[in-house]
């Protein structure tokens, strides 16, 4: 976090937001804006989301003259061609030239956790943000057990990349496919993050916010649970309700 001050003469704790190249044996591939940590992480699950590695891989960081950088050990699964990989922040397919270049093939998701609607509604307060309550400028993803216990927490100025380092950490400590877990969001749901969710093997995905309709039909496409609206006890269920329970998470949720 990097302190700032304002034109009152107040001052507010703001979230770093530089640029990561990722290098597959030496050769750039990908340019993102994210926050800095964990970058190991991000640049596995950025790899992973795109189809072109199935596993962990070796990761070094860069030098200090080349701070910004992390290179994995291919080979590949796929060769990347000519795709432009430069991501925003706010958008991680922003660059590509076409729809047909974001779709990652992936299996059908199998039957997974029935979770009760309840802990499904609760997963937003597990959330554990500590950065965003110092800058109110990031976003969250966890990844949770099928009793709502949370495995894995990670904040980035990008959803997306929230996203990646969540599923780069799962690859390290083999967890992947995510075929019994639950993935929760802290903003809005996009066809991006259903995409990586499925590509992960995840078949519960909730967020706080609203889903947009291409998330939507790839949920149904993938036979992935996608609920939005998650807060404050209630949640809106548009896809896979067949793994919702009616039951309520413990402590009332």
């Amino acid at each position: 976090m990097h302190r700032r001050v304002r034109h009152d003469g107040g001052s507010d704790e703001v979230a770093v937001e530089e640029p990561l190249e990722i290098r597959v044996d030496g050769r750039p591939l990908a340019v993102t804006m994210r926050t800095p940590g964990h970058d190991e992480e991000l640049a596995l699950g950025f790899l992973h989301g795109e189809g072109l590695i199935g596993g962990p891989h070796p990761v070094a960081l860069g030098a200090e003259l080349e701070a910004n950088t992390v290179d994995v050990e291919g080979p590949l699964l796929a060769d990347p061609g000519e795709r432009s990989f430069y991501a925003t922040s706010s958008c991680g397919v922003c660059g590509k030239g076409a729809i047909d270049e974001v779709a990652v093939a992936s299996a059908p998701l199998g039957p997974g956790p029935a979770v009760a609607r309840g802990l499904l509604a609760s997963l937003p307060d597990r959330l554990a943000q500590p950065a965003f309550e110092l800058t109110g400028g990031l976003h969250a993803t966890g990844l949770f057990d099928p009793a709502g216990d949370p495995l894995c927490v990670r904040e980035d100025v990008g959803r997306h990349n929230a996203m990646d380092k969540v599923i780069g950490w799962a690859l390290g400590a083999e967890r992947v496919p995510l075929s019994e877990a639950l993935l929760c969001v802290s903003g809005r749901l996009s066809f991006e993050l259903g995409q990586k969710a499925a590509v992960a093997g995840c078949p519960v995905l909730v967020g706080v916010g609203a889903p947009s309709s291409l998330a939507i039909d790839l949920a149904a496409e993938r036979g992935m649970t996608l609920c939005g609206f998650a807060r404050e006890g209630r949640l809106n269920v548009y896809a896979g309700a067949d793994r919702v329970g009616t039951g309520r998470a413990a402590g009332g949720a």
